[in-house]
């Protein structure tokens, strides 16, 4: 039965995921839409239980009159069989199925499936966003939004629905019930209404903004302890974990005054909500004993009027709270639209063909890129690399070697001129089938917290066990993954390499990575300081492999050890965004240009020349 319930929403939906709109009430229906069906029914049954439990408090009350109105005790029950009969079937029976109805379209149908369903959707959006969106946030700040929206969507409308039956039926309900016995009894009860409205309106306002600070600050709070986490060979490195501390002091004080601000707001309101609550029970109970003492209403009456104030008071508390914890988690959701609803930078053109690589040729038609900037970065560079070409890019830090490889893989968008693949611009083809095309080794190899396999197959998933030991071999990473062991006891390529590889040497990780190129083997490879992290010794085995791998492809290679790349079949030599050389390596040298010079400082020239002077 439960299994039956659990699936009726769909919590993985196959739908491309899509951009939710950044306006509050269709973000909301953006995510209830496709399954409103559900939510209809948790409204019905909720009425049927709000019915359900004020016809028990008018049983009360008519039970009483009957009681005092009996010939004798010992023909009530006879007299009033049918009725007894029938609110028993209710209290036993009925009352008992519909509250467990309530709970299992609340509990099984909603509350998991409605919200891993938005987690999910929101998860896919977030992860398709550009480079540039994950550049300039915490990941951890990103991923604490991701999770609490989705929980804080589906409690604010489940408990919407169920605060609105239960206010608008008991309430409604009180009226009719008070009105019927007496119609002065509905005076104080619409005293009270007034007053826990004017309440509700100068409280619950100020609960959404200050849920919306408190949520902010609890992703900051998370963002940085993560990113200490993340980093934490970098603080034990530099030794500050004292700094950290104060870090993470900041941002925790911050969240704890935004949330005692927040309570400060609450314990106020639950202050005067209290002091209506007596305003109405001392009032209506006792206008009520007042009206039975001369005449107007019967003892019945007095005992419905003084459980339905028990019950009203005890309830208004709950929907109070309730009303509080739906605006609380508005402003949680309100919070997480403003990064969950972002556009993405990059995306596919309508009609975006796979890329078709036959040749591999690379050609870069006047590109101008500047993050955003008026100028820097890449101007106006025009290059082409032959099918096959193996290219070095030379030049000092921030000469915009990285920035030329990154706008090949449409990490962003250009902001002048072209990149062609085979004669097919990037722009018009899906990212996807760019980037399975292109391989690419870096310097600052991170590998997912998975199996080496893992890892390895991450190149070519379907490439089987077999076929990634394989492309370990040539990577000469197979001896020393067989040798590991995590502190679970899996071992070899079960053995998991911790956040971002950090159970691996910096020399094992980029084994990895390589290994991880090979088994991808596409035409087009790029290798960004590819071997800086090994020993001469390790780098002299592996250049092999390397030449093997780039043997039928076209390479782009950047290395600031010029030795690695001096073979290469041209070297394009850029400054300042431009390319301001380019040749062979004994070219350049003959040239005495800017390759000259650095190729001089890395061979000892430019020391021998200090000493000398």
């Amino acid at each position: 039965m439960f299994h039956w319930f659990e699936t009726r929403i769909k919590a993985f939906p196959d739908e491309a995921p899509e951009q939710p709109p950044d306006r509050l009430a269709a973000f909301y229906w953006h995510f209830v839409r496709p399954v409103w069906p559900v939510f209809l029914v948790l409204l019905a049954v909720g009425l049927a239980g709000s019915l359900i439990e004020v016809a028990l408090y008018a049983f009360i009350g008519s039970i009483v009159d009957r009681m005092k109105e009996a010939a004798s005790p010992q023909t009530f029950i006879t007299d009033n069989g049918g009725m007894l009969l029938l609110m028993g079937f209710v209290a036993l029976v009925l009352r008992p199925l519909v509250s467990t109805a309530h709970d299992l379209v609340k509990n099984q149908m909603i509350a998991g499936p409605f919200n891993t369903r938005v987690r999910w959707q929101s998860h896919r959006y977030v992860l398709r966003q550009s480079l540039g969106f994950f550049q300039n946030d915490f990941a951890g700040r990103v991923a604490a939004k991701v999770l609490q929206t989705g929980h804080a969507l589906r409690e604010s409308v489940v408990q919407v629905i169920d605060g609105l039956w239960f206010a608008v039926v008991h309430w409604g309900a009180a009226l009719v019930l008070f009105a019927d016995a007496d119609w002065r009894l509905a005076i104080p009860l619409l005293a009270w209404l007034a007053a826990y409205g004017v309440t509700i309106r100068q409280f619950v306002p100020r609960i959404q903004r200050l849920s919306f600070n408190a949520s902010e600050a609890r992703s900051v709070l998370t963002g940085r302890v993560v990113d200490s986490y993340t980093n934490m060979l970098t603080v034990k490195l530099f030794a500050h974990a004292d700094r950290e501390d104060e870090s993470a002091r900041v941002a925790l004080q911050d969240h704890l005054d935004r949330y005692q601000e927040s309570q400060r707001n609450l314990t106020r309101m639950e202050f005067v909500l209290y002091s209506i609550n007596g305003a109405l029970m001392v009032t209506a109970t006792g206008l009520a004993i007042w009206l039975w003492s001369v005449g107007a209403v019967t003892i019945g009456a007095v005992a419905l009027i003084t459980a339905l104030v028990i019950r009203l008071i005890g309830m208004s508390g709950w929907i109070l709270m309730t009303v509080a914890t739906v605006f609380e988690a508005i402003g949680t959701v309100e919070e997480g639209m403003e990064t969950i609803s972002r556009p993405v930078d990059v995306v596919d053109k309508p009609g975006a063909r796979p890329l078709a690589v036959d040749r591999g040729e690379v050609r870069y038609e006047n590109v101008s890129f500047h993050y955003g900037k008026e100028g820097g970065v890449i101007d106006r560079l025009s290059l082409r690399i032959a099918p096959g070409e193996k290219v070095g890019l030379v030049g000092r830090s921030g000469a915009g070697k990285s920035t030329l490889v990154n706008l090949l893989l449409r990490f962003y968008d250009l902001e002048g001129g072209r990149i062609l693949i085979d004669g097919q611009d990037i722009a018009g083809v899906t990212q996807d089938s760019l980037r399975a095309q292109v391989g690419m080794v870096t310097q600052d190899t991170s590998l997912l917290h998975r199996s080496v396999m893992e890892n390895i197959l991450y190149g070519r998933p379907g490439a089987g066990e077999a076929a990634a030991v394989a492309a370990a071999r040539k990577a000469h990473a197979h001896d020393f993954i067989v040798g590991l062991q995590d502190m679970r006891g899996r071992e070899g390529y079960a053995a998991q390499v911790g956040e971002r590889g950090v159970k691996l040497s910096g020399g094992q990780r980029q084994r990895v990575a390589i290994a991880r190129v090979l088994l991808k083997n596409a035409p087009i490879l790029i290798l960004d300081e590819a071997t800086s992290a090994l020993d001469s010794e390790v780098e002299a085995a592996i250049q092999e492999q390397l030449y093997n791998l780039m043997e039928g492809k076209t390479v782009i290679a950047i290395a600031h050890r010029l030795s690695t790349i001096a073979a290469m079949d041209r070297l394009v030599i850029m400054d300042q965004g431009r390319i301001v050389e380019q040749g062979s390596h004994g070219e350049l040298l003959s040239k005495g240009g800017l390759y000259a010079e650095l190729w001089a400082r890395q061979s000892g020239g430019f020391m021998a020349k200090e000493a000398a002077e």
